[in-house]
């Protein structure tokens, strides 16, 4: 997994159809959350729809917990259900649940996960706060269902347009733009910093991130793909 964690919720007006359908997976299966998430099949950022809490997602968000989330690790690699039961002893399980807990957010759950055609991945998290036995006879009477609906999630995300675009244009910070922005006007990385009012090596490591970002071996190679994409402008 890498660093980028895109909220496909946030990227279309239209995107609350998508949270809706996973207010009705709730409903219908009696649980209490529901999550997408998806790999990007060409950089490996992670995509997805959630009916969490605002302010779990924006902790999870702003602490990078996708990056040690075993729920999406341990399922991205899997072709099985991985019952979270499974994942108690992995490394990066006590972080992300002692912080889920603070939120209301239960350690009962599972994720599903499905593969396409093209090298994508897509899983299909739900919880339910209940007792351990409770939540075994649940996940083994909803577990068939949840399978097909989670091939259909998926589908329907990887045909979406709002999708489309986050595959396509690269996650870049507004730090990121704002200095190819002025690579691209002609500035040097010192005239950058001094712009900005940042050090020289604060300009190098946006470039550097932003070069990875566009894939660009160069800074050059760089500011062309972004105003190629349109995340920039020429000048």
């Amino acid at each position: 997994m890498t660093a980028d964690l895109i909220d496909l919720g946030s990227e279309s007006r239209n995107a609350g159809s998508f949270v809706t359908f996973l207010d009705q997976i709730c409903a219908r299966f009696e649980l209490d959350h529901a999550a997408y998430a998806g790999t990007n099949p060409v950089s490996g950022g992670v995509h997805g729809y959630v009916n969490y809490p605002d302010a779990w997602k924006r902790h999870y968000s702003e602490n990078g917990l996708h990056r040690i989330d075993p729920t999406l690790l341990v399922a991205s690699r899997s072709i099985a259900p991985v019952d979270w039961s499974r994942l108690d002893h992995t490394e990066g399980f006590e972080k992300t649940f002692r912080d889920a807990r603070d939120f209301g957010i239960t350690n009962r759950g599972l994720t599903i996960p499905v593969r396409g055609p093209y090298g994508d991945i897509g899983m299909l998290s739900v919880t339910r706060d209940c007792s351990v036995e409770e939540w075994e006879k649940l996940s083994r009477q909803i577990l068939p269902d949840l399978q097909s609906v989670a091939v259909h999630v998926h589908d329907t995300v990887m045909r979406s347009d709002v999708l489309s675009r986050a595959l396509r244009y690269p996650a870049l910070s507004t730090r990121e733009r704002e200095i190819l922005q002025w690579i691209a006007a002609g500035k040097s990385q010192q005239d950058v910093g001094d712009i900005l009012g940042i050090s020289h090596r604060t300009v190098e490591v946006h470039l550097r991130s932003g070069r990875e970002k566009l894939y660009a071996l160069t800074t050059p190679q760089a500011v062309g793909r972004a105003i190629m994409l349109g995340l920039i402008y020429p000048l």
